[in-house]
């Protein structure tokens, strides 16, 4: 089976020409003569990347899907190869109806009619891991009900031990092979189709990002019903609304649309700041609108994460840029660990400037927020930085909902419509109301723990085990000239302590 994959691959890429990826190296030199000799009659009227985005459409859905992620990893690839493999489309034909029953059935060992009061067998949609029905449950309520393709995780699993074989093969070919990380893309790559694997994760995702906007008047997500979801079945609530990408539609209903992309802004931009947990496949064929203007996000089995460092130096760059201070976009790169350590502040500082200053010569609204981050991606790699994948999806989906923005409002000022945002979560985090909402969190942990600070005290004092911690102690005793203060001013600290516990417990 591998081997018949094997040389459908090498026909299609032969078929495609896109042996002039690696046939420029020296060490293939005799190759490439032969192949240009054996394949005389080739003519490629269009360029390599379109070259390179058909032979991946011929190659099946889990190469179009590889393609698209590729497409996301922009530090690493040209910008022509990027630009066209974000045309591919993840629509394959369904599976016949009489094997989706047969899937539904093997998933909850019974007849679908004993689940369901009425199942749609005809999918509503459908791509390369799974596709979509509509049904309706015995207690009258519409779901939506996603089934996993039949076979599909060995076909999977064989295609991407390929895929790791080819990233071997540009490691050793391609001069800048090494630095393109191929193995890693790839490990990226089979990372997300493990999650679309398994529809119990996905509909976690959904389940946390619906508690996330629960009382939010921004964004709809689905219900999901637990009794019936397993790893290869996935019900959820059914939504009603219209596809975001049908722009006369929404204006038929009376949508307000500068409304409408605001709120697309404030919906990122409260994922990735307010949440740390966001939406990262939001192109318009996940989202719907709602007759009451709501956002209604679908499919779930690509989410981004961001720890509180992330979300803070995130907003620190953001900021910056606003301001123009590009020694501190340069200082928060460094601080974060996103920049070696050892990293020339001026120069990078320099590089950056290069960047941002003809971007900024133009009107706000007329400069793309994600084409900023693309920039500076590309200009991270003259200093060996290794860009986060959690900020690849970021760039990706800000792309996504900046590019959706203007194509509901051409006027959006994403800048402005961001800024007063960022500044407020700064505020809450690095201001007074940040420390105030630290003390409340660490407030869970102090009833337990103060009363026992004396006698941890005097036991970690006697431990003669702890030499190093002794020693400092020793010499801090040795400046003040009195080991008598050392443990004042240990004494003041806890006194400080139990004296902010009981006014924040007023």
């Amino acid at each position: 089976m591998s081997l018949l994959r094997l040389l459908k691959i090498i026909s299609v890429g032969l078929h495609f020409g896109l042996d002039e990826f690696f046939l420029g190296h020296e060490r293939v030199r005799g190759l490439r003569a032969l192949l240009r000799g054996v394949f005389f009659w080739r003519r490629f009227p269009q360029p390599r990347a379109e070259r390179l985005r058909l032979a991946l459409e011929a190659l099946g859905p889990i190469f179009v899907k590889f393609g698209q992620i590729l497409s996301t990893r922009r530090d690493l690839l040209p910008t022509d190869i990027a630009d066209e493999l974000a045309k591919l489309q993840d629509r394959v034909p369904p599976i016949a109806p009489e094997l989706a029953l047969a899937a539904i059935e093997r998933a909850y060992g019974k007849p679908v009619a004993e689940v369901f009061a009425e199942f749609d067998a005809v999918a509503v949609a459908s791509a390369s891991v799974a596709q979509v029905h509509f049904a309706r449950l015995h207690d009258g309520r519409e779901v939506a009900v996603k089934i996993l393709r039949p076979g599909i995780a060995p076909v999977i699993l064989n295609d991407v031990s390929l895929l790791d074989a080819a990233a071997s093969l540009i490691e050793l070919l391609w001069a800048d092979g090494k630095r393109l990380r191929p193995h890693e893309v790839v490990a990226e790559f089979a990372h997300h189709l493990e999650d679309e694997l398994d529809l119990m994760r996905e509909a976690a995702n959904a389940s946390q990002l619906r508690r996330n906007f629960l009382d939010s008047p921004l964004l709809l997500v689905p219900e999901i019903h637990w009794d019936w979801c397993t790893q290869q079945v996935m019900v959820m609530e059914r939504m009603h609304g219209t596809p975001v990408s049908q722009i006369s539609a929404l204006r038929a209903q009376g949508i307000d649309m500068k409304k409408l992309s605001r709120a697309g802004v404030e919906i990122f931009f409260a994922q990735v700041f307010r949440h740390g947990f966001f939406h990262a496949d939001m192109h318009p064929g996940n989202i719907l609108v709602a007759a009451d203007g709501h956002y209604i996000a679908l499919d779930f089995g690509i989410m981004g994460t961001l720890n509180d460092n992330d979300k803070h130096y995130l907003a620190q760059n953001f900021l910056a840029f606003f301001r123009r201070d590009y020694r501190r976009v340069a200082e928060a790169h460094i601080e974060c660990g996103w920049a070696p350590p050892d990293t020339r502040l001026e120069e990078f500082e320099t590089a950056i400037r290069a960047v941002c200053e003809p971007i900024f010569s133009r009107p706000l609204k007329d400069i793309s927020f994600g084409r900023v981050l693309l920039r500076l991606f590309q200009t991270s790699r003259r200093f060996n930085i290794e860009v986060q994948p959690q900020l690849v999806l970021l760039q990706k989906t800000l792309i996504n909902i900046e590019g959706l923005g203007r194509e509901l409002d051409p006027d959006l000022d994403l800048w402005a419509t961001a800024k007063p945002f960022l500044e407020k979560w700064m505020s809450e985090q690095i201001g007074w109301r940040g420390l105030v909402a630290q003390l409340r969190t660490e407030l869970t942990f102090w009833p337990r723990t103060l009363p026992q600070l004396p006698r941890l005290l005097h036991r970690f004092l006697d431990d003669a085990g702890n030499q190093q911690v002794a020693n400092a102690l020793q010499r801090l005793a040795d400046e003040t000239h009195d080991q008598t203060r050392v443990l004042a001013l240990i004494a003041i600290a806890l006194v400080g302590a139990c004296g902010l516990l009981l006014y924040l417990l007023k």
